[in-house]
């Protein structure tokens, strides 16, 4: 995680260029899409520098945000110093059981080594009946290929990133007692694709036939009654 802690004066940046700022409205629309959960208390698993739980606290939730990365939570304080921001590691959360209606984990899996525990850390905080939505970089991607291919050459987080498959991701709720687990995909084409109007287009129209072929994926599940 010394990686994050160093990137992280910088890591905002991206979200300003022209690619960043199509990237983030096309994901949160897909993430947000398949959120049922309207208000109640939402966890914003692997925070880091807040951009998710700063929608979250737009849309009304009371949330709280984790991450293991120090420097990453300073940054996200300072955009939200009405929120709880808590350092710690997804598989040991320091909550009670049935505390959430909601957990959120946006690019967290591709960084840590044991998801089955993490999964079954989310399972045991949401309340029955919460939902977990689990959104990660698709290792089936022409963007993955593009930045597996960058990392080789320049140091990115992708150089130590685990990438997953939808199928891979709907297998490990399953297995850790998710049901309705479903999941959809979005951006078809590499951060250098030029003509982003068309690529908007093509996203809303294919996020489900052709979720397997998605730079990013979400996954969602449900906790048993």
């Amino acid at each position: 995680m010394e990686y994050f802690d160093k990137i992280a004066p910088r890591y905002d940046e991206w979200y300003k260029t022209k690619v960043g700022r199509y990237v983030d409205k096309t994901e949160k629309r897909l993430v947000f899409s398949m959120i049922k959960t309207k208000s109640g208390k939402a966890l914003d698993l692997g925070c880091g520098t807040g951009n998710y739980t700063l929608e979250l606290y737009k849309r009304g939730f009371e949330v709280v945000g984790v991450d293991v990365s120090e420097e990453m939570l300073k940054i996200a304080r300072k955009k939200l110093p009405n929120v709880k921001f808590i350092r710690a590691d997804a598989y040991s959360l320091p909550f009670e059981d049935n505390t959430f209606d909601l957990v959120l984990s946006i690019t967290m899996f591709e960084f840590i080594h044991k998801p089955e525990k993490a999964l079954g850390e989310i399972y045991r905080v949401l309340k029955p009946g919460g939902e977990a939505i689990i959104g990660t970089m698709n290792g089936r991607s022409l963007w993955f290929l593009f930045k597996r291919l960058k990392s080789l050459f320049v140091e990115t987080a992708y150089r130590y990133a685990r990438f997953y498959t939808p199928k891979e991701l709907e297998r490990l709720m399953k297995e850790a007692g998710f049901r309705d687990v479903e999941s959809r995909g979005i951006i078809y084409f590499p951060s250098f694709f030029p003509f982003l109007g068309l690529a908007e287009k093509l996203d809303q129209k294919f996020s489900d036939k052709l979720k397997n072929f998605g730079a990013f994926i979400v996954v969602r599940g449900v906790k048993g009654d």
